[in-house]
């Protein structure tokens, strides 16, 4: 017997016990009790953080599949309860609904003691699935599992590599393919619909099986949502509605490059007279140790208290508003986190605004050779005086944005004035941080003219985080932790959400004999000039790290390349506006724009800067040319002026002149153009 139950635009269709769930002709799940899709059961884990990594084992007492369903009309839906046996009481019940246009599944389980549970989607050989937050080793998910876990992504992040050994080896920090400061229960399938999962517990998106995808989380989940879309902006729109949207950027973002800078007052006043003089356009100066800095021996690192430290910074807060003036912005540095040498930390402790250990004392977290307490952001009166923080040592002082770093350092064991498991509320503090930031700003009504930006998320970021950046890339090469990682954690990250992303140029971490070079910056400086925002990063040991003035001929290109960026303006802020007002990412994989073209899909390291401009960065240490693919179009080759058609095509790629192209028809054509006429030849 064959039954359809319809509540458009989702089906219900029952058949020899069992049943298919589909949503605008999509196979979603589907049931029987030879091969069911919902599994429960308990486990034990054992979690260990060691600065920020963490060790995470399971051991599964149980596991069992439900095997026995029986459908229920209702008036808001369907209901489905399952059981395990014939003849034993209900189990679990599922509910299904429509959500505005998307299928709501929300669960009553009726067995308190269930902490573990796995449900099946439908899947087929072809389909490709893409998101689950920032991904930096894949685009294209199928294949792998994915855990999912807010934490330090590692040094290296394949454990096949020396780098990833040492770090292991001597930090237990060398990360794996799929850690990620954010992490996002969500993808989006070639079926053309998303999938969101509810949750803030572990859980691991397991896309190995040709003919399902297994989700496993820690818990049973509110509700697991799924919406179809048209076309793949259609499905990243409806995906952004209901998670929230970026704002636009300040108009200031792109005057020109954010030049990270540290050492004190004198030493960023000598830096820009050298810029200025070289004329390159220097948007703001990011000085990361403008409360204070401390050295360890994984380099320079900061001091935890934010609040301005004069002794650095002598005349900071007359010399912030002198370097307004010439349209030079001044960003800085915070985190969630107080060292316990500072005054700050004193204050927060006193008043109680500190997680606590299982004594209700003093909960201390090891950040490397110096130790900090966690501010609780569930505590509503540690979360305004946190916003007081920001106001008035940042805001008011004459900060136009900062780096709001961390957030993913949650300790497992630590308690919350709320009572939640700190279990459930790791994953959940990326974006309550980010919340934190958020509403600092609108209070002091600058929502419009500052900036901050972040490297953990998880759900809830979309709506509080105005500009992503990729984490703490190797000074290197390597593809899961060097320049060529930042693509595919844009794209990924775009397609869940966070459409604005940008990075360190030149990476972050000099570990293990890792040290920038030349070529390494000049790379990463042109791939920068097309994405939404330059800014340079000294790195944790600038003296191993090749800087922006490490001589002329790096000065001279980096003012070659934010020419560039500048020109490119009036492009990228209706790129940003489309985000800020669709959901659609600035940075976007080609198969958003040429879904017809099945090469596009396993690209990862080209991407579509909107729907006009086609960039390949190259990433490869001593290439003069890189091999490209283009979509099928009529394309202009930005430097020379040369038109293709299409497929694949190798191009001279000379430092200074990346793989770029624009489509013929574009109505940006002329700006195209005029950069191109406007940039001197290499």
């Amino acid at each position: 017997m064959n039954t359809s139950r319809t509540m458009r635009p989702f089906q219900i269709i029952e058949e020899n016990g069992g049943f298919e769930v589909r949503l605008e002709g999509r196979l979603l799940l589907s049931h029987s009790t030879a091969n069911p899709f919902m599994f429960v059961g308990t486990g034990k884990e054992s979690i260990e953080m060691y600065r920020g990594n963490f060790q995470i084992d399971d051991y599964i007492d149980e596991r069992t599949a439900l095997r026995y369903a029986n459908v229920i009309e209702e008036p808001s839906g369907y209901r489905v309860k399952f059981r395990r046996f014939i003849g034993e009481p209900e189990m679990l019940s599922l509910h299904f609904s429509m959500s505005g246009e998307g299928l709501k599944v929300t669960f009553d389980m009726k067995d308190k003691l269930v902490n573990r549970f796995w449900i099946r989607l439908s899947a087929d050989h072809e389909e490709k699935v893409y998101g689950c937050g920032e991904q930096l080793s894949h685009l294209n998910l199928r294949g792998k599992n994915f855990p999912l876990w807010t934490s330090e992504p590692g040094v290296g992040r394949n454990k096949s590599t020396y780098t990833t050994w040492q770090a292991d080896v001597k930090d237990r920090a060398g990360g794996d393919y799929y850690t990620t400061n954010f992490p996002q229960p969500t993808f989006i399938s070639t079926k053309k619909y998303f999938c969101h999962v509810d949750t803030t517990a572990y859980a691991d998106f397991n896309f190995r099986h040709h003919d399902f995808h297994e989700l496993h989380i820690w818990e049973v989940p509110t509700s697991i949502l799924f919406e179809c879309g048209s076309d793949y902006k259609d499905v990243v729109r409806r995906l952004t509605a209901r998670l929230g949207r970026q704002p636009e950027l300040p108009e200031w973002t792109y005057d020109g490059i954010w030049l990270g800078i540290q050492g004190g007052t004198d030493v960023v006043e000598e830096k820009l007279r050298v810029a200025k003089e070289k004329g390159l356009k220097v948007g703001a100066v990011w000085c990361q140790d403008w409360q204070g800095k401390r050295v360890t021996s994984f380099g320079r690192r900061l001091m935890w208290n934010w609040a301005w430290n004069p002794e650095e910074y002598p005349g900071l807060d007359k010399k912030i508003h002198e370097w307004k003036e010439e349209g030079i912005r001044f960003l800085g540095y915070i985190n969630p986190y107080l060292a316990v040498d500072g005054p700050l930390y004193k204050e927060a402790f006193d008043r109680g605004f500190l997680a606590t250990d299982d004594e209700d004392g003093e909960y201390l977290v090891d950040f490397g050779e110096f130790y900090c307490g966690v501010v609780d952001f569930t505590n509503e009166e540690a979360n305004e005086w946190y916003q007081g923080v920001i106001r008035k040592n940042m805001i008011e002082f004459g900060l136009d944005g900062w780096m709001a770093d961390f957030g993913e350092y949650l300790p497992t064991d630590v308690n919350l004035s709320n009572g939640e498991s700190a279990m459930k509320m790791h994953n959940a503090w990326p974006a309550m941080w980010a919340k934190v930031n958020h509403d600092a700003v609108k209070k002091s009504g600058r929502s419009e003219d500052i900036t901050y930006f972040m490297r953990a998320g998880y759900t809830g970021n979309q709506a509080y985080c105005p500009l992503l950046w990729a984490g703490d890339q190797s000074v290197d090469w390597s593809m899961d932790d060097g320049l060529a990682s930042v693509i595919p954690a844009a794209l990924s990250a775009g397609l869940t959400g966070c459409g604005i992303s940008h990075s360190d140029i030149g990476g972050y971490t000099s570990l293990h004999g890792n040290k920038r070079s030349k070529e390494l910056l000049l790379r990463w400086v042109d791939m920068a000039a097309f994405t939404p925002v330059m800014r340079t990063h000294e790195g944790n040991r600038p003296d191993d790290c090749f800087q922006y003035d490490g001589d002329d001929e790096t000065l001279d290109h980096f003012v070659r390349m934010t020419n560039v960026y500048v020109e490119m303006g009036p492009y990228l802020k209706m790129l940003v506006k489309e985000n800020a007002e669709h959901g659609i990412p600035v940075q976007r994989p080609l198969f958003m724009e040429y879904e017809e073209d099945t090469f596009s899909y396993d690209i990862q390291y080209q991407y579509m800067l909107g729907s006009d401009v086609l960039v390949a960065p190259v990433y490869e240490e001593g290439a003069s040319t890189r091999n490209v693919y283009l979509p099928e179009d009529e394309w202009i080759h930005l430097w020379t002026g040369d038109t293709y058609s299409g497929g694949q095509i190798t191009v001279n790629a000379p430092i200074g002149e990346p793989p770029v192209f624009y489509r013929k028809k574009s109505v940006y054509r002329d700006l195209f153009e005029a950069i191109a006429k406007n940039t001197p030849k290499r």
